[in-house]
């Protein structure tokens, strides 16, 4: 059964906003970042997918094809020690 809440439209400065209940985001799971695009007609909200995720297997992937720019591994110390994930 679906859990159905009702709220409204509100002004937010120079744009439009809508309050969600709660208990509706306690519902979800979700945390912190979302995604928001329109389906359908309908405003669908995600949890936001994380930063590069699957990146090192499609860079693999890649690899193992036969592209060369895939294969360069370039490093140097700034990589080590500034770059942060």
């Amino acid at each position: 059964m679906a859990n159905i809440f009702k709220t409204r439209i509100v002004q937010v400065g120079n744009s439009q906003g809508i309050r969600l209940p709660k208990a509706m985001i306690e519902l979800t799971g979700i945390k912190e970042n979302i995604e928001i695009e329109v389906r359908d007609n309908q405003i669908v909200i995600t949890a936001a997918s994380k930063a590069r995720v699957g990146w090192s297997e499609a860079f693999a992937q890649m690899v193992s094809d036969g592209d060369e720019l895939a294969a360069l591994t370039v490093t140097d110390t700034w990589d080590e020690a500034e770059w942060v994930w």
